[in-house]
């Protein structure tokens, strides 16, 4: 099979057209058909049906995408990584990364990256969907305590700890419950919170404090609930990484860390693909961007 010209038709099938094919890859729409065509003549089947409305892949042409698309990524970044010494990062480079994170700090890392790295064309999507980097095409996927997948691979950047925090004014011995060794405080929780939910905040030194969540306001988001407790509605958990600069200005008060394992984010990236250049420098930059936030090496 011609690579080039499967090379070609993934291009058209990626791009969902011959001229929009030909624009990102300067490549001409008469030498991509033509590389199409050579490679149905090859094949004996129709890939791309060609009608009024625009270029349609057949079910062929669906699964020959499927198959190949990855592997083509793969030789691509090989001969980059032979051709460039795996020196140079350059480039399309897609990250998908959870809302709460990406509106955090992700801002911030892009820029970083852009102005070190301009040769790499950074593309960050904010979104808290559960995306498939080969099927979704993205270079690298940004996950928080990701379950074990032998399809991914990647390295944990940053622990991150869940934190007590309330408005400077919501004392912490707001009301006792009956219960000894309880706290019961009015609170800002999450739409999905379950109704008989309990904080564990951690005794430092001492036992555990039982703290009882009166909600009196659910949202859907932790960017919402953060802004909640600014505004004195109550008081909530939330990780570090979202409060720390608040807690730091005197925003928020800090009642303490609860009982519970830290957050883990982590990078990750298909299994089949090679690290690339322009993937280990991104990597650097996020790395760097959590100094003093427990960063912890590779798993």
């Amino acid at each position: 099979m011609d690579l080039q010209a499967l090379s070609d038709f993934n291009l058209v099938a990626t791009h969902g057209g011959i001229g929009r094919a030909s624009r990102v890859s300067d490549r001409s729409k008469a030498t991509l058909s033509r590389k199409v065509a050579e490679l149905e003549r090859s094949l004996g089947v129709r890939l791309i049906e060609r009608g009024a409305q625009g270029l349609r892949l057949t079910e062929e042409g669906r699964a020959l995408r499927e198959r190949t698309c990855g592997p083509l990524d793969e030789i691509a970044e090989a001969r980059e990584a032979v051709v460039l010494g795996a020196s140079i990062p350059r480039g399309r480079l897609r990250v998908s990364v959870p809302v709460v994170i990406a509106h955090m700090a992700f801002g911030r890392i892009g820029a970083r990256f852009a102005l070190a790295y301009p040769e790499v064309q950074l593309e960050i999507v904010a979104e808290d969907r559960k995306v498939d980097p080969v099927e979704d095409d993205y270079d690298l996927v940004i996950r928080v305590d990701p379950a074990p997948d032998d399809r991914l691979v990647g390295r944990r950047f940053l622990n991150d700890e869940r934190l007590i925090v309330a408005p400077p004014d919501l004392p912490r011995a707001a009301r006792h419950s009956a219960a000894v060794g309880e706290l019961a405080v009015r609170a800002v929780v999450l739409t999905t919170t379950p109704a008989d939910i309990i904080w564990q905040l951690r005794g430092d030194p001492g036992p555990d404090i039982v703290v009882r969540p009166e909600p009196v306001l659910r949202l859907s988001s932790l960017l919402m609930v953060r802004d909640a407790v600014l505004a004195g509605t109550g008081a909530a958990v939330l990780p570090k990484l979202l409060v720390a600069d608040d807690v730091a200005a005197g925003r928020l008060a800090l009642w303490g860390p609860v009982s519970e394992p830290p957050v883990e984010l982590w990078a990750l990236q298909s299994s089949r693909r090679l690290v690339g250049a322009k993937v280990r420098a991104f990597l650097d930059v996020v790395e760097k961007s959590f100094p003093d936030r427990a960063f912890m090496p590779p798993a």
